[in-house]
């Protein structure tokens, strides 16, 4: 594993399985620069595609889900290990579907209502982008939507 400095080659200090058992946590140490970072080691069982809107097809990126996530939750009171978990179990249930192309409709939806149970505040962010609202109304209307499901 290179460093993310680019100049030296890393050493693993610590090695441990996920709380989940998904992934194995390395800390590394660069040769280097001294840098200390870490990495997670996963299975994947199968490729991956997704199906865009526009009917485009680019392989699944956990780093891309993963960002959109942790931008929704960015300055919420729930800790990186919980967010992990979470994306663990949204990658997890993607290959569980069986198939290897999914549509960027279904990864969006799934996101949204697990989303939902975690944290209201991060699923009204993730939705915001997801959907697209483009003017004020089509927000608050959504937002109307999520207080009837709450009144039942």
């Amino acid at each position: 594993m290179i460093c993310p400095c680019k100049k030296g080659e890393t050493s693993v200090v610590d090695s441990r399985p996920t709380e989940d058992g998904t992934a194995i946590r390395r800390r590394r140490l660069c040769t280097v620069c001294g840098e200390r970072f870490t990495t997670f080691e996963r299975i994947q069982y199968r490729e991956l595609f997704v199906i865009k809107k526009n009917g485009r097809k680019s392989t699944l990126d956990r780093d891309k889900l993963s960002k959109s996530i942790y931008i929704a939750m960015k300055k919420r009171p729930i800790d990186t290990e919980t967010i992990e978990k979470f994306i663990s179990s949204i990658m997890r249930s993607l290959e569980e579907l069986g198939q290897t192309e999914i549509s960027s409709t279904t990864i969006g939806t799934m996101v949204m209502e697990r989303l939902k149970d975690l944290d209201p505040v991060a699923y009204v962010r993730f939705a915001s982008v997801y959907r697209n609202f483009r003017e004020e109304k089509d927000f608050v209307q959504f937002v109307d939507k999520i207080d009837v499901y709450k009144k039942r």
